[in-house]
């Protein structure tokens, strides 16, 4: 039996208007939508703006995808709304994350940044500011192995996404396998296994301090 995906991403093209943004919102308050994330900024057209909603179907198996798509589709000022879940597409999304590190953490940090390529941004004697930019199933991946770290803040855009036109099939949220909870060189393998072709390219600046 096919099992439905439990996230689903739809994306709005509207008019630029003030109330745009408003009248989505209220949408998914009355009708009770369990929203993940949602992003707008402007778009490929002027007097345009482009509204991304990451949305959680419930474990009732109703498609609040469809539904949604549907009721934003009969709202002012939307030009089209589509479940683009099933596409091909490019996901996106930026995270900042401050960290309180130790000497031997501010190593161990280093490594990773080996694989997943992020920034550092900002760095003292006692914190690190990363700066990741990557799929929503990568962020997670790296949310979950920096929770053995102090977290003193963390910022999540949301997610953007466009369809590819090459036509190659992408999973961005899948699952990833256990990660092993010590730190140090010796204890990413099996992550490398994971991203050592997205992510690590010999050779390659691996980060910038500032």
């Amino acid at each position: 039996m096919f099992k439905m995906i439990m996230k689903r991403t739809i994306s709005v093209l509207v008019e630029k208007d003030a109330g745009g943004l408003v009248r989505i919102i209220s949408l998914l308050t009355r009708r009770r939508f369990q929203i993940e994330s949602i992003t707008m900024a402007a778009c490929e057209r002027k007097c345009y703006e482009r509204i991304t909603i990451v949305v959680i179907n419930q474990s009732d198996g109703s498609d609040a995808a469809s539904q949604l798509t549907k009721q934003i589709k009969k709202l002012i000022n939307v030009v089209n709304a589509q479940d683009i879940t099933y596409l091909p597409l490019v996901q996106r999304e930026l995270v900042l994350v401050k960290l309180q590190v130790s000497i031997i953490e501010r190593e161990e940090i280093i490594n990773l940044a080996e694989i997943f390529r992020f920034k550092i941004t900002d760095i003292t004697e006692s914190t690190l500011i990363l700066e990741v930019t990557a799929d929503p199933g990568k962020v997670a991946a790296l949310q979950k192995i920096l929770e053995k770290y102090n977290i003193l803040q963390l910022s999540r855009t949301g997610e953007i996404a466009i369809t590819r036109e090459s036509s190659v099939s992408t999973s961005s949220l899948k699952e990833y396998p256990d990660f092993e909870g010590d730190t140090g060189r010796n204890s990413f393998k099996n992550v490398q296994e994971v991203f050592y072709k997205d992510y690590y390219k010999p050779g390659e600046a691996l980060f910038n301090k500032l």
